[in-house]
């Protein structure tokens, strides 16, 4: 798959990233990012860049790839332990979003809290999503609906409070920086 610029192209480097970017590539078909129409696996795609270049395992670049298909895909958990094992399922699971009934508030402040709890991990791979969100924000164009511009504020709050989680449970992790940086700009 070539969309994951920055990772190696054969599978022995890293065989479960490489069936997680082409799963992640088969699921994610047809869907576009709402802020630029571009292909939204790009987006997984970038994050699992993002971890590789900060040096993390290859379940975990793996789990970073696939981050998003159980809330934005018909995968279900069962669907990837069955594919890629439980541990990979289970980061998968400790960032993604349970249930919608709640304000988006609400469901971002349990989201993070979810992540607390679940490990270094698990924080990575929020982080490497944060850092990949804000730099999608970023390149917004400038004229905006009142609607967008309210949306786009409220996932900057959540945004930067993700920073303040982050940097304190991964305090001398260069994702954190990253993430700072991603959000100065």
């Amino acid at each position: 798959m070539g969309v994951a610029i920055g990772i190696p192209t054969t599978s022995v480097d890293l065989p479960q990233t490489r069936a997680a970017l082409d799963y992640a590539a088969t699921v994610h078909d047809g869907q576009v990012r709402e802020v630029d129409g571009a292909p939204f696996v790009a987006h997984p795609c970038e994050v699992a860049a993002i971890l590789y270049r900060a040096g993390a395992p290859d379940h975990v670049i793996a789990a970073g790839a696939l981050h998003d298909v159980i809330e934005k895909t018909p995968a279900t958990a069962f669907d990837l332990r069955r594919r890629f094992g439980s541990e990979i399922a289970t980061l998968v699971l400790a960032v993604s979003e349970r249930g919608r009934a709640a304000s988006y508030a609400e469901r971002k402040t349990s989201l993070r809290a979810q992540v607390a709890d679940a490990g270094e991990e698990a924080l990575m791979i929020f982080a490497a999503d944060k850092i990949s969100k804000a730099r999608e924000l970023r390149g917004k164009p400038p004229r905006l609906s009142l609607r967008t511009k309210k949306r786009r504020r409220r996932r900057l709050r959540h945004y930067r409070r993700s920073y303040e989680l982050l940097r304190e449970q991964l305090p001398h992790s260069r994702l954190v920086e990253e993430l700072a940086a991603a959000l100065s700009e």
